[in-house]
Parts: C-alpha cells; structure tokens; sequence
C-alpha cells in the first residue's frame, strides 16, 4: 500500500461494514495483543471522544524489537517494519480499551518520534509505514491524520521508532 505524500483528497466515507481487524487482514497483518506498560503510565487515557495514546514501541512476542538508530545501523526499510510494529501494537492498545476498534472514528494526530543519527533525514518515510496501517485499518477517510516525523537523539531501550496518537472514538 503506497500512501501519497501532501493534502489529502478527500473520499467518500465506506459504507462497508468490514471490522479494522479484517481489512488489516486482506493486507496481510495482523493486531498482535495488547503490550503491557513499561513503567507508570496508562496505555491509552480517554476524555471525552477522544483517545490519546501513550508512547507505543516495537514490541514483539511480549519483547522490545527493532533496537537501533535509522542511519547508523538500521536503513528505512528496517524502520518502516518497526513503525508499522509500533501502529500495530497502538490498535492493539486501543481494542483492548474499546473492546471494539469499530469505535474509533478518526485517527486525528500521530506522532512518530524515530531513533536517529544526527545526519538522517528520512523519518516521513519510516512515518508513512505507520500511516499506512492505520489507512489500512480504517481507510483513507478515517485513518489519515495530521502526522510529525521527527528525528530523536535516542529513545527509551534503544528502541528505533516511538509513537503517540490521538483517536476520535465513539
């Protein structure tokens, strides 16, 4: 799936019925379970209609995964994987809170913070793996959002990509 960078067009809303989980499905993932938190925080906090998810990382089988900066030992390739891990595990986060990922109704604001070296300058491509799990999941209407990319000195373990979202929920 290719996501098209600039203004987004807008669609019509689907009328299909087809859940979050299977359109994840007929693109070949899968929403693993919910990560535990690392230290004291919540997963996702509600208020109102909206839910703001806590910083989420590569967590993979209950384990930190993709560990490492984009430009120095790992290229964009191996840094969309661990977006889309990332995005991944937030829907995971977000169903467990819902129980029902048809809930949500908009992915309003993501931000994607990628492990970096000082001269790397590609976080919107390692970003665009997030945004297209998300378009996956609920379509163009529903699932692009307003987005930073923003490269970081390091990360909480090592970890190559961190993310943060904001979901307009019913």
């Amino acid at each position: 799936m290719t996501v098209a960078t600039g203004v987004a067009h807008s669609e019509p809303m689907s009328t299909d019925a087809t859940s979050p989980e299977a359109r994840l499905q007929a693109i070949g993932l899968t929403i693993p379970p919910a990560p535990t938190s690392v230290a004291s925080y919540l997963g996702v906090s509600i208020v109102g209609n909206l839910a703001f998810t806590a910083g989420h990382g590569p967590v993979v089988n209950g384990k930190l995964a993709h560990i490492g900066r984009l430009g120095e030992n790992m290229d964009v390739d191996a840094g969309r994987v661990s977006a889309q891990t990332v995005a991944l595990n937030m829907l995971a986060t977000l169903k467990a809170e819902l129980g029902d990922l048809g809930r949500v109704e908009r992915v309003i604001k993501v931000i994607v913070m990628v492990n970096s070296a000082p001269d790397f300058e590609d976080q919107p491509l390692v970003a665009d793996a997030a945004t297209e799990v998300f378009i996956g999941a609920f379509g163009r209407d529903r699932g692009m959002s307003a987005r930073s990319a923003v490269g970081m000195a390091s990360l909480p373990f090592g970890i190559s990509v961190e993310i943060e979202g904001v979901f307009q929920v019913a």
